[in-house]
């Protein structure tokens, strides 16, 4: 390895490391509560029909129990409200116990025995975030679990019509799913809660059953959506501890206008406010209390059964998961309401601020404030308590008495709950029937707390700072300084619009006087789609908010706004700087499937270097040089773009078309509900600013992956040299014709009858023996030229020389080999590892499928359907041909110059067309392969 380029790849795995630590470990610490269960859990398996259970052995259906109810439970005779768990990729059934055991507490608290029945089930932990073949099978068998469950409340006189779904992961899409299939019944399922589901896009499409699947699943829910208005839809995205999806795949692709499908981050979510991980949001005490409160609340109190009504199942979602008010609009049955003329009760408060805290004594005491001599001079009145109990505690008074109310309307369904204290901001134009607001600070149960309240103007609460550029890193800052007067100031951060851009945001607050005070709450609001966060801070203190973005903004909407909850008569310093790991965080959050497409586009073209090279002189170059030349983006990135505004003109759109050629490979759109949105029509173009750097970092891969893989043949053909006899020629390792057809013909057998990826794999395991032992022939030769005998050379001062014997010749009947014998070995095994590189990525990109099988070996021993069958025949016959191929055979073959030319194009049109479908390298490597093999022979 040549000291400048590993020092060059060297920087290039730094950032990739730079940008992994971001992505894995750059977020806030989990501040989740744990879910524990009271009792032991239990599962009760439920019995299926006999067809269901043969043609489904692996999956299973269970209903979830603890202590008494696990009894009572034993016959299935079921009363409760039935609910179905649904894991995702790789998931266990009994991750229901958290949603179950909490369903269970807040039972022994309903009154009339009202409860839920928790079903869970058994898909068998399948991959099928990888491998797609299976989630139709799943969703089959969901409609049946979902058909058994019913026939359970068969004896009851209003039994359920639906069932709810909690789907977790690719659960959450295969409950999506369950509408496409044409004997289900819409009406069965009418309320779906989703967690981490990516529902845009598949994280990484490794096979194009699995595009298919959400190519049907996006068809029935956008073009069909007329049908599906009954079915309500919340999708919830972990946040930025969740790294294995990300919260813009998780919202739910609908038509504009939908009010049935919601889509939100946990960090939004009320009384919740934490990021969770990809399995932690499955038992995030916060958020599981919070989807079971829904659950109880869409319960009619006559059938016991979940309503039907869409209304009411939208305003229970919107209390609990959007914005939490004092109560539900169905509560409110009359705004009109009497407060207790009680004289020594009230005090009338003339000041611009009001500061109150309860004695410890209980009381009843009100504040009035006028509005007649406010209306000109302010815009809002803004009012904060820490008392958390959603209560009406905001009036506006429309008959007074002296200094008190008679009459008022409660005006406390605007209130907002904050990490510590709920907000409420009125504007005053909307209170033109009102004559004063009534603010209730009664504590009649002797509980403390703090109530503080001011008139504000927007104008002077609003502030603006443009954010740095995303090139500065971390050398410009933008800051400004909030003297705050106020409770509430605004900071727009303006032209912070994209995903790729990323800050670390300082906010240090000083005060004057050193008292107690509320701690102040930092708030991140974004417009365009629910991923608010909020950062809770004592004053004074100094807090850093990570400035990054779920989604980008889709149209022109308002910028992020920087919400400041302060402590009044101090001073905030808010500071922005780029940060650049989190930029590379960002860029591998997004992008991240580029990087392995990259990977293949630089093996591939160091595969072709050798190819030249050989061609040129007949010799191969060493393994890490040609890998390290396999960077090339004025070869590369130059004609990927111009090929993307070729193939963005319309014209070129419907030729393509014509000649059933795909559509250019984008990701999937940064923005909220971006399948249907007018920007959709031409995809983003940030990623190809990108496509440099992420060429870098998938070349950084295949340089160290290379060079791992040399450093495993070397460790392992140390290894086995003892099991073999020393090879002192280059064709080591190769097959005899017979041989190659005859294990050519039993791999296509077993891979057409099994798994093709098995017949992949084995062929793989017979190309690295013939890698092993060119390295075990390369080190022997070695030393038995530094053991050969060395004939004497007289040098030009008269002495004598010693050198190897240049020609072959025999002492006790063993050849003594030449050093050209030693060279065409290495010749050899540069090729081959620069062939094993490459070969490797067949075998990574089936792995899932190879996985699949295996797991499900002891119910089926044919995978079906299996997506590597139409490579299954190719690869393995490009397998066997390359184990005898050797660069004598390579040089004087008359294709030589022809298939040195292809590697070029198929990497173009690679990075083009897979940076979505990572399943298409497979096609651009086999059109690289099958030539090169039969180059070899012919």
């Amino acid at each position: 390895m040549k000291p400048a380029a590993v020092a060059f790849y060297g920087a290039a795995l730094g950032l990739l490391a730079v940008g992994l630590r971001d992505l894995l470990t750059g977020f806030e610490e989990n501040r989740c509560s744990m879910t524990y269960m009271f009792e032991y859990p239990e599962y009760r398996r439920v019995a299926l029909p006999r067809r269901v259970a043969r043609l489904y052995p692996a999956y299973g259906l269970y209903l979830y129990g603890e202590g008494v109810y696990a009894q009572e439970t034993r016959a299935l005779k079921l009363t409760g409200t039935p609910v179905l768990f649904l894991p995702g990729n790789a998931g266990s059934y009994k991750q229901a116990r958290s949603l179950g055991s909490v369903a269970l507490r807040k039972a022994e608290n309903m009154d009339g025995g009202m409860h839920l029945n928790v079903f869970t089930v058994d898909f068998n932990e399948e991959l099928v975030a990888l491998y797609g073949g299976s989630l139709v099978r799943q969703t089959h068998f969901l409609h049946e679990c979902i058909k058994a469950i019913l026939r359970l409340y068969k004896h009851l006189k209003t039994p359920p019509q639906s069932v709810a779904l909690v789907g977790h992961s690719m659960g959450g899409v295969v409950a999506r799913a369950l509408f496409t299939l044409p004997r289900f019944n819409p009406h069965l399922v009418s309320l779906i809660i989703t967690q981490a589901s990516p529902h845009m896009a598949p994280v990484l499409a490794l096979d194009p059953h699995l595009l298919d699947f959400y190519d049907a699943v996006r068809q029935k829910w956008v073009y069909q959506a007329n049908k599906l208005r009954n079915v309500t839809v919340l999708s919830v995205g972990g946040g930025y501890r969740d790294y294995q999806v990300r919260s813009g795949l998780t919202s739910l692709p609908c038509r504009p206008g939908d009010p049935n499908k919601l889509s939100l981050v946990v960090t939004a979510v009320p009384r919740t406010w934490v990021s969770t991980d990809h399995l932690s949001i499955v038992w995030c005490k916060e958020l599981v209390l919070a989807t079971v409160r829904a659950f109880f609340d869409l319960i009619d109190a006559e059938t016991r059964q979940f309503t039907d009504s869409p209304e009411r199942k939208l305003t229970v979602l919107n209390h609990h998961f959007i914005k939490h008010p004092v109560r539900m609009l169905r509560d409110v049955q009359n705004s009109s309401i009497s407060i207790l003329d009680v004289p020594e009760a009230w005090s009338e408060v003339n000041t611009l601020r009001l500061s109150y805290s309860t004695p410890k004594e209980g009381q009843l005491k009100y504040f009035l404030f006028a509005l007649s001599s406010r209306r000109k001079a302010y815009s809002h009145f803004y009012c904060r308590s820490n008392n958390m109990e959603m209560s009406s505690w905001v009036f506006g008074c429309v008959h007074t008495n002296g200094s008190s109310c008679v009459r008022a309307v409660d005006l406390s369904m605007g209130t907002e709950l904050l990490p510590s204290y709920k907000v409420l901001i009125l504007g005053l134009s909307d209170l033109a029937s009102v004559t004063h607001l009534v603010v209730s600070a009664s504590n009649l149960n002797g509980k403390q707390f703090t109530v503080e309240c001011e008139w504000q103007r927007e104008e002077s609460q609003t502030l603006s700072v443009s954010v740095p550029h995303v090139l500065s890193f971390g050398f410009t800052v933008s800051d400004v300084t909030v003297n705050s007067s106020g409770l509430l100031h605004n900071i727009q951060l303006l032209h912070f619009h994209q995903v790729y851009q990323a800050f670390r945001i300082n906010v240090v607050s000083q005060c004057r006087v050193n008292r107690d005070r509320l701690p102040s709450v930092y708030r991140i609001r974004v417009s365009w789609f629910r991923e608010d966060s909020f950062t809770t801070a004592s004053v004074p203190s100094a807090a850093e908010i990570s400035g990054v973005l779920h989604t980008s903004r889709p149209d022109d909407s308002s910028d992020v706004l920087l919400q400041l909850h302060t402590a009044p008569n101090c001073q905030y310093k808010v500071s922005l700087r780029t940060s650049f790991p989190k930029v590379l965080g960002q860029a591998l959050r997004f992008c991240g499937p580029m990087v392995p497409v990259y990977t293949a586009v630089t093996l591939l073209l160091a595969c072709g270097g050798q190819l030249s090279t050989i061609l040129k002189s007949g010799r191969a170059a060493d393994m890490s040089q040609t890998v390290g030349r396999g960077l090339q983006p004025h070869k590369i990135n130059l004609p990927v773009y111009l090929l993307h505004i070729l193939l963005s003109c319309s014209r070129f759109q419907e030729i393509l078309s014509i000649i059933s050629i795909p559509p250019e490979d984008t990701l999937p759109p940064t923005f909220p509900d971006g399948v249907l949105h007018e920007r959709a029509e031409s995809p983003e173009e940030w990623p190809h600013l990108l496509s440099p750097l992420l060429y870098l970092l998938g070349a950084a891969v295949a340089y160290w992956g290379s060079a791992l893989l040399r450093f495993l043949i070397r460790l392992i053909s140390l290894t086995l040299a003892p099991l073999h006899r020393p090879s002192v020629t280059r064709t080591c390792g190769t097959l005899r014709l017979r041989t190659q057809l005859l294990i050519g013909l039993c791999l296509t057998v077993t891979g057409l009858t099994s798994c093709g990826a098995l017949a992949i794999f084995a062929s793989s395991l017979l190309h690295l023996y013939r890698v092993l032992r060119l390295q075990m022939t390369e080190r022997s030769l070695s030393h038995m030229l530094n053991l050969a005998p060395r004939k004497q050379k007289p040098a030009a001062n008269g002495a004598v020389e010693a050198e190897p014997q240049s020609k072959s010749n025999e002492l006790n009947g063993v050849p003594l080999l030449s050093e050209s014998a030693l060279q065409e070995v290495k010749d050899d095994l540069q090729l081959h590892l620069s062939l094993s590189a490459l070969l490797m990525l067949p075998v990574m990109l089936s792995a899932p499928s190879l996985i699949h099988w295996i797991r499900n070996l002891r119910f089926s021993t044919r995978l079906d359907p299996d997506p590597w069958w139409l490579h299954t025949v190719p690869l393995i016959f490009v397998y066997l041909l390359l184990i005898n191929c050797n660069t004598l055979q390579l040089s004087n073959s008359r294709l030589l110059p022809v298939i040195s030319c292809l590697p070029l194009p198929l990497a173009i049109t690679m990075a083009t067309f897979s940076s979505l479908h990572l399943y298409r390298v497979a096609y651009f490597l086999s059109a690289a392969l099958v030539p090169l093999a039969f180059c070899c022979v012919l």
